[in-house]
């Protein structure tokens, strides 16, 4: 991967990438940025060395990869200004809810790849969800691969709109972890923790239980049920979970952040 690499943006999930790619050996000096926010322009420089440029140039031709990491309202503006400079590029986008068909038409190809990622990324982390248009070759795909992999995990589906579930699924899933982290901190709290003593226990236990789910062949079902001893403490946690719907209403909430997800691609996809 000597080749130029160009992101169109240069947010938290651009960094990631970033980050990545540098670890693995790759120059910053191939990596090529369009940003328009001057605070992150800043801090690309300084994280990177990257000296990002606020508006597309024709610089932009010497890029055979173009990774977008602008948000949804901004994609179709940015891509139509920067279609004449990357006809010869694989695309790949990491913006959720755009469907690859507006990403084809701007662009004016079909050498597109979508990207469900995570902000785990962050961190080596993440896991991605991808989708090839029949555009991209074997070859590309495996590249896209080859890039993400800098990011952690990744699995590819057969049709776009599984997408929108991974969207749901793993691309928020984050902010789900973090929103019990929040609740078991202030539980601990309230019984009578400190805050810095309650938060390094509920991290530590959603670490420690990812790892254990990960290191085991068995379903997390199986897992919880061997932790949960009928008229023990988790026991008395799960049933009163379930008795207030839990389950149900977190699972009703994934169905909404799905239903975003197809609400996005219609709002700022092509007309």
């Amino acid at each position: 991967m000597s080749e130029r690499i160009a992101f169109i943006g240069g947010g938290n999930m651009a960094s990631a990438i970033i980050s990545g790619l540098i670890k693995q050996g790759i120059s910053a000096n191939t990596i090529d940025v369009v940003e328009p926010a001057a605070e992150a322009r800043d801090k690309l420089l300084a994280n990177f060395g990257i000296q990002a440029q606020a508006a597309p140039a024709a610089t932009l031709r010497n890029a055979s990869l173009v990774i977008w990491a602008v948000k949804p309202q901004t994609f179709k503006d940015a891509a139509l200004a920067v279609a004449a400079h990357t006809a010869q590029a694989l695309h790949l986008s990491v913006a959720a809810g755009i469907c690859s068909d507006s990403i084809a038409t701007w662009l004016g190809t079909e050498r597109v790849v979508r990207a469900m990622p995570n902000t785990p990324a962050l961190v080596g982390k993440g896991i991605t969800g991808l989708f090839a248009r029949a555009g991209a070759s074997q070859a590309d795909r495996d590249r896209v691969s080859q890039i993400i992999a800098t990011t952690g995990e990744s699995l590819w589906f057969d049709t776009e709109d599984k997408l929108d579930v991974v969207t749901a699924l793993s691309g928020s899933g984050p902010a789900y972890v973090f929103y019990f982290m929040e609740a078991m901190t202030m539980a601990g709290t309230e019984m009578g923790l400190s805050r810095e003593q309650a938060q390094q226990l509920a991290v530590a236990t959603f670490a420690g239980a990812s790892a254990l789910a990960q290191a085991s062949t068995d379903a997390p079902q199986v897992l919880r049920q061997r932790v949960t001893s009928k008229g023990g403490t988790t026991f008395a946690a799960i049933s009163s979970m379930e008795d207030n719907d839990v389950r149900a209403l977190f699972i009703d909430a994934m169905y909404a952040a799905r239903e975003r997800a197809k609400e996005l691609g219609d709002e700022f996809g092509a007309a």
